[in-house]
C-alpha cells in the first residue's frame, strides 16, 4: 500500500460536484497514486461521524493521511468530518466570501442544490437527449435528422460514453456510428452519413490502447488482435482526412475534454446543467 494516497469525495448530496472538481485537481499530480472513494448524502452529524471513522480506517490501512474533498454545506457536518484528521479541502470555501462581497448577498446553505432539478424544461431536455443517445447508440438507428451531432469511429474508441456525457450534462442529442470493416474498405464516408456531413466528428485512438480495450471485451479474438486494431484505425483516419472530418484522439483525453472539443468545433453552444 506504500505510495498510495486515499482520497474521499464527501458530500451532502450526490457527490458529483466534489468528485468532478477533485478529479480535476488530482490529475495535476502525476507522481502520486490515488485510490478514491465517494461518500454521498452525508447530511447529518451522525453520518459525518460514520464517514470520519471510514476515513480514519483508510489512514491506518495506507499508513498516510487521507485527503477529503468536501462539498458539505453544514458547518457542524464539516467539523465532524475534520475529526478524521484528514487534509480537508472545501470545494466552495475559496469562492464564497469573494462572491458574497461582490454580490452584496449572503449565500443560502441549501443541501443538494447543485444537481437538483433547476426547472422541468431543462430536465426533460436532458432526459430526451439521453433517450436519443441510447436509441442511436452504435448504429442502432441511423435516422439522424434530429441529431445535434454524430460521433464516428471504429468500435470501442469512446463513442458511447461521450454521447451519454453530452446528453446528461448538456442536453445534446448525440448519435454515434461505428465504422465496420465494409465501411473501412473505402476512404469515403458511408452513404448513410453523407447527408449529415456537417454534424460529423471523428474519434480515433492509439491501436495499442484499442487492443487492450477490445481484449478485455473479447479475449483472444480476431476483433482484439493488434493487426486488426492497427488496420482499422489507419483506415478510419484516412477516411477522416479524405473527407475533412474534424478528429480527436481519445487515447489520453478525458470524456469532459472530448465533449468540450466536439461542441466547440461543431459550434454547438450549450450551458452545462
Amino acid at each position: 500500500m506504500a505510495g498510495t494516497r486515499p482520497v474521499f469525495y464527501v458530500s451532502d448530496g450526490t457527490g458529483i460536484t466534489a468528485e468532478t472538481i477533485g478529479h480535476s485537481l488530482l490529475t495535476q499530480f502525476t507522481e502520486t497514486r490515488f485510490v478514491t472513494d465517494r461518500i454521498a448524502f452525508v447530511d447529518s452529524v451522525e453520518r459525518a461521524q460514520d464517514a470520519a471513522a471510514k476515513i480514519r480506517e483508510a489512514a491506518v490501512v495506507h499508513g498516510v493521511r487521507p485527503v477529503v474533498i468536501n462539498s458539505c454545506m453544514d458547518g457542524e457536518v464539516g467539523a465532524a468530518l475534520a475529526e478524521s484528521g484528514a487534509l480537508m479541502l472545501d470545494v466552495f470555501a475559496p469562492f464564497i466570501e469573494p462572491l458574497e462581497r461582490e454580490l452584496h448577498e449572503t449565500r443560502q446553505r441549501r443541501v443538494g442544490q447543485a444537481h437538483g432539478i433547476a426547472d422541468f424544461e431543462t430536465y426533460h431536455r436532458r432526459i430526451n437527449a439521453m433517450n436519443f443517445a441510447l436509441t442511436h447508440d452504435d448504429g442502432a438507428s441511423v435516422d439522424y435528422a434530429e441529431a445535434d451531432l454524430i460521433l464516428v469511429a471504429v468500435s470501442r474508441a469512446g463513442k458511447t460514453p461521450t454521447c451519454v456525457y453530452l446528453a446528461l450534462h448538456y442536453g445534446v442529442r448525440a448519435a454515434n456510428y461505428p465504422l465496420t470493416e465494409e465501411d473501412l474498405e473505402h476512404d469515403r464516408l458511408p452513404p448513410r452519413l453523407r447527408p449529415y456531413r456537417s454534424k460529423l466528428f471523428g474519434l480515433t485512438i492509439d491501436p495499442i490502447r484499442l487492443q487492450q480495450i477490445r481484449q478485455e471485451r473479447r479475449p483472444n479474438s480476431r476483433y482484439a488482435q493488434f493487426e486488426t486494431c492497427k488496420r482499422e484505425v489507419a483506415a478510419a483516419e484516412m477516411m477522416f482526412r479524405a473527407e475533412r472530418i474534424p478528429t480527436l484522439s481519445t487515447t489520453h483525453t478525458s470524456i469532459e475534454e472530448i465533449s468540450s472539443k466536439v461542441l466547440t468545433t461543431l459550434g454547438i453552444h450549450r450551458e452545462m446543467f
